[in-house]
């Protein structure tokens, strides 16, 4: 994986810098009449579905079927972008997707589309995008510097809701004047010009030192390294929360055009467009925000603004004073995502970046699906306004989780991978041979024990993430200042990766650890074979079953311990 040239030089204040670089632009170009197909045939699936049903269930049940294959495969969507080039994932997902929005455009047009059906094809096409999703984001690492990076995850979101501001409007009157059958038809066609700019899109993929991991197992590795990184998890954490509480908006929006404003489709696209509109405000204040709060003070305001914003829709009746709340409600919605996806993005290494922003995909998309189930029943039972006026009430108190899932502060990306040098190995190894047990031996003086066993924890956290299992560290009865330190991995091949993934504020952690070791001879460090029994040859003739795996040694990395 690769990022531009390096005689491409880009101011990081500008929102805008990211656009000098032809291949970011270009896709961005593409994928914002993407979008603009997506939001049409989004405004068209939900008003043809409070056609053939008066059930707020059904209609609700939309954006479920199109947000929950993102909760659901996101994770394995992730893992094949880490895993293969990312152009070639984002143009099959795109395959998909186009496929199942033909399909709906055919059955609508001979007029064989049924609720159940309409949700189905809606599933599918949200499937193309969630496999689409974590290629696409993961991938703008590889376009732009990391410096631009924060402004081009805020362009990616002002082209979504650049194309929500008018493509709701627009989905309205073709819905309205044509029918949902031509905003089927124009989501398949507006899928075309973003397929041809990613094959147009010449990426340079950097050599691979290792073979890439199996499907499972670079899952495996993904869901590990978020489950041991506190300051994702936290992240995550309140994704999930704003996406279930704020989702009531978004999925309830054709009943508030039905039943609180009396409208139609246009109404329904106007209101739609308002909350674009707003969402782009907010793409484009990202910079200043950043720069003026800490994460905490900013999702802390986001969420209580967009509190008052919805409980404005609930209470107004009147189509421009609804249309200047969701102006609202969409700026703080749009900030808030921006702020959870740049810090998930400046806290992940690129070896597992596409598994974590599809971890985030997940939560703020099943979010979104489980809320929209949630608040789609609670209206048929109360009614739009009590529903409204109930989430209202819940993203006003939501804050108060930071008390406890305090967003973490997040920096200039400093996650650029350190490749630690080669092991001394004189036996000869496969990729399967293990399970491999590293111990390191530090001796400490007992006045600074208590230091070095915190510090210790903090390890711990990274040697699980980047691949490690089993982890301890013990201190010896006899003789107080020596500490074993002791982890597993299960074979050498995954030793090899581990040795791989360790970012430079990680090494920078073990450095520390290792300073804290006195005496005349260096931190002793060993890497033992484990040979469960059946795993020697007990005669001299007996074929090693992997003997053409044996894996060459990495060179050239630097410097490193373990």
């Amino acid at each position: 994986m690769t990022g531009p040239p390096e005689s491409e030089t880009f101011s990081a204040d500008g929102i805008t810098a990211p656009l000098r670089i032809e291949a970011f632009r270009r896709v961005w170009l593409a994928s914002l009449l993407s979008n603009l197909g997506i939001l049409i045939q989004g405004v068209g699936a939900a008003w043809a579905m409070t056609q053939m049903t008066s059930s707020a269930h059904k209609v609700a049940l939309v954006q479920t079927a199109s947000m929950l294959p993102v909760m659901l495969i996101s994770m394995l969507a992730g893992a094949i972008a880490d895993m293969y080039d990312r152009r070639v994932v984002a143009l099959v997902a795109l395959l998909i997707a186009l496929a199942g929005a033909t399909a709906l455009t055919t059955l609508a047009w001979l007029d064989l589309i049924t609720p159940n059906l309409l949700l189905v094809l809606c599933f599918v096409v949200g499937s193309g995008m969630a496999v689409m999703g974590p290629a696409w984001q993961s991938s703008v690492s590889e376009q732009v510097p990391s410096e631009t990076l924060p402004a081009a995850v805020a362009l990616n979101g002002i082209s979504y809701n650049i194309a929500r501001s008018v493509g709701p409007a627009i989905g309205g009157v073709v819905v309205g004047s044509v029918g949902a059958v031509a905003a089927f038809a124009l989501n398949a066609v507006l899928y075309l010009p973003l397929m041809l700019a990613l094959f147009l899109w010449k990426r340079i993929a950097e050599p691979r030192r290792l073979p890439p991991e199996k499907l499972g197992r670079a899952t495996l590795s993904g869901v590990r390294y978020i489950t041991n990184s506190p300051s994702i998890k936290i992240v995550l954490s309140r994704v999930v929360v704003t996406s279930v509480v704020g989702g009531a908006i978004i999925a309830l929006m054709p009943l508030v055009a039905r039943d609180l404003l009396h409208g139609g489709a246009q109404t329904y696209g106007i209101m739609l467009g308002a909350f674009g509109l707003g969402g782009v405000i907010g793409a484009l204040n990202i910079t200043k925000i950043r720069k003026r709060m800490s994460g905490e003070a900013a999702i802390r305001a986001c969420t209580l603004s967009m509190g008052g914003a919805v409980a404005a829709v609930a209470l107004g009746h009147e189509p421009a004073l609804t249309a200047a709340a969701l102006v609202l409600a969409g700026a703080m919605w749009m900030m808030a995502a921006a702020l959870f996806n740049i810090g998930v993005q400046l806290s992940t290494p690129r070896w597992v970046a596409g598994r974590s922003l599809a971890a985030y995909q997940a939560a703020g998309s099943g979010g979104i699906a489980i809320g929209s189930w949630g608040w789609g029943h609670l209206t048929d039972v109360a009614g739009v306004q009590t529903a409204l006026l109930v989430s209202a009430a819940l993203m006003l108190a939501s804050p108060l989780i930071g008390l406890w899932l305090r967003m973490p502060e997040i920096g200039a990306r400093g996650e650029e991978t350190v490749a630690l040098a080669d092991p001394e190995v004189r036996l000869p190894l496969t990729a399967r041979s293990g399970p491999l047990v590293i111990e390191i031996e530090y001796r400490v003086t007992q006045g600074n024990a208590r230091a070095f066993h915190n510090l210790m924890q903090e390890v711990q956290l990274f040697r699980k993430r980047n691949g490690a299992y089993g982890w301890s560290i013990a201190r010896d009865i006899a003789d107080p200042e020596l500490w074993t330190e002791r982890y597993h991995c299960p074979t050498w091949l995954d030793y090899l990766r581990y040795r791989n993934r360790s970012t430079q504020s990680e090494h920078l952690m073990e450095q520390q650890a290792i300073a804290f070791h006195v005496g005349p001879h260096p931190v002793r460090v060993r890497r033992m074979l484990e040979r469960p029994f059946g795993s020697v040859r007990w005669n001299d003739d007996t074929p090693d079953r992997a003997a053409g795996e044996v894996l060459p040694v990495i060179t050239g990395a630097a410097g490193g311990s373990t």
